[in-house]
């Protein structure tokens, strides 16, 4: 059977088209998915993803267990430009893409959908990628126009191709996807004809395009940012990458719904017998603390509370959350630099736990936003704090190479141990050995692939060294 489409409606035919029709493939061998991966949600479920311009829903073929159809997640629409939206230079987001998905059904290690290949949930994860904030930045509100042009410029495509030669058996992307909210001003090279605002052309030349290798390497993990918060790129994070089930009501469609849906509840994704990781969505934070009477307060005070249950489940859990609480950022246009934790965040955490500002059994904290590498281990007992943030988008300064003795970054948090870079580049988790005490390794990398610099982590400490001469990893 095929599907014709007639002004716009699509209607099945058991022969061919007969008045002037435009026919649109049914089967999945004949529609090949603008994008097609797999996102790893609560617990061990995951869930295949694929993109299309078919009028329906591609198959999934499981190995061993036949063919099965998507459902849909979302239909195509064009929603009007918000009245709230970060930026002025507004205009409807065109989603012209079907979004479909299915269940990975336990026990199956392989799927295809339109005959690509779809990475499965690995038995045993051994290494991890990081990365975060991706896109190339188009923002007429602060007059930043990233050269999207310019592959070392925005060399986000070149991270994820050296990222996926590493060969993960998950991948981790801790917020910040979309960034082309605004059009390139005339006479601007650097991002000239670049697609921008908030539709699916957009998120396809700034995340789905750049990512192929990567999202055709293993499963993903998604962390939302602020880039994703309802009033800018919302309506497509919901659509394309959560992992909980796509509502209209929490679509970002409707402002007057925002209270629900710029906070999402966390939840943790199975990692070994030992470890998990919390998603945490701190999208919608600003940088001043919150009075306990406002609406963010009681949210993240609720969802905390929750995190607090999840990390009783593992003796490791790392937290993951876009904006960090413990960290350094620089000024801008300066060679200072200031502390970079998330005021509104620590007003919340800090009166829940005024310790060490996460409960008992977080002992790692990965984070993006600030658009920078970090690696600082305290002598009291807060979480090791990991900054991840330079994979593609602007960088936004230097950070000093070595911290002054006595550094605290929170009160009560002074720095043990401390390793920044400020070029691009991505990062690894790899398992240790458990004969050998276990733990975790942690290597960041050039966007060639090359490691520059190791921190071994052990509960919630690190002990970081630069790599003198380094050589191409393996696997």
């Amino acid at each position: 059977m095929r599907w014709c489409n007639f002004s716009g409606l699509a209607w099945p035919v058991l022969a061919a088209c007969f008045i002037t029709p435009v026919c649109l493939a049914r089967t999945a061998s004949e529609v090949q998915p603008d994008a097609a991966f797999t996102v790893q949600g609560e617990g061990q479920r995951a869930v295949v993803r694929a993109l299309t311009r078919a009028a329906v829903c591609p198959d999934v073929e499981w190995d061993g267990q036949g063919a099965q159809p998507m459902t849909v997640r979302a239909s195509p629409a064009t929603i009007g430009a918000r009245a709230d939206s970060a930026q002025k230079d507004g205009k409807p987001a065109v989603f012209d893409v079907l979004t479909c998905e299915a269940i990975w059904p336990a026990g199956v290690r392989g799927a295809r959908v339109a005959g690509l290949a779809i990475p499965a949930p690995a038995g045993a994860i051994q290494r991890i990628v990081i990365i975060a904030d991706t896109g190339c930045r188009m923002k007429a509100s602060e007059n930043a126009f990233q050269p999207c042009n310019d592959a070392v410029k925005w060399p986000f495509a070149k991270v994820a191709q050296s990222a996926a030669a590493l060969k993960p058996d998950l991948v981790i992307h801790i917020g910040d996807v979309h960034y082309r909210e605004s059009p390139c001003p005339q006479g601007n090279a650097g991002c000239a004809d670049s697609l921008w605002g908030y539709g699916f052309d957009a998120w396809q030349a700034d995340f789905f395009n750049p990512a192929r290798p990567l999202l055709a390497a293993a499963p993903w993990v998604f962390v939302r940012g602020n880039h994703e918060s309802c009033f800018r790129a919302g309506q497509g994070w919901f659509r394309f990458l959560d992992a909980q089930a796509w509502r209209e009501e929490r679509s970002c469609n409707d402002p007057a719904l925002d209270v629900d849906a710029d906070y999402s509840m966390p939840y943790a994704v199975t990692v070994a017998a030992d470890t998990q990781l919390i998603v945490f969505d701190s999208s919608k934070t600003n940088g001043q603390p919150f009075a306990t009477t406002d609406r963010a307060y009681g949210k993240y005070a609720e969802q905390m509370r929750l995190v607090a249950q999840l990390a009783q489940q593992k003796t490791n859990s790392f937290f993951m959350s876009h904006h960090p609480l413990l960290a350094l950022a620089p000024v801008r246009d300066t060679s200072r630099f200031k502390l970079g934790g998330n005021e509104g965040l620590q007003s919340v955490f800090g009166a829940l736990y005024p310790q060490r500002l996460f409960p008992d059994g977080v002992t790692v904290a990965l984070h993006g936003h600030v658009h920078l590498f970090e690696s600082i281990s305290f002598k009291s007992a807060h979480p090791l704090s990991l900054v991840l943030g330079n994979s593609g988008s602007a960088n936004e300064g230097l950070l000093p190479q070595t911290l002054p003795a006595g550094s605290q970054l929170y009160p009560g948090a002074e720095v043990d141990d401390y390793a920044g870079r400020a070029d691009y580049g991505f990062a690894t988790l790899d398992r240790l050995d458990p004969a050998a005490g276990g733990g975790w390794m942690l290597t960041e990398y050039t966007i060639d692939g090359l490691p520059v610099i190791q921190c071994a982590i052990h509960g919630s400490k690190s002990r970081c060294q630069p790599i003198a001469a380094p050589l191409r990893a393996s696997r």
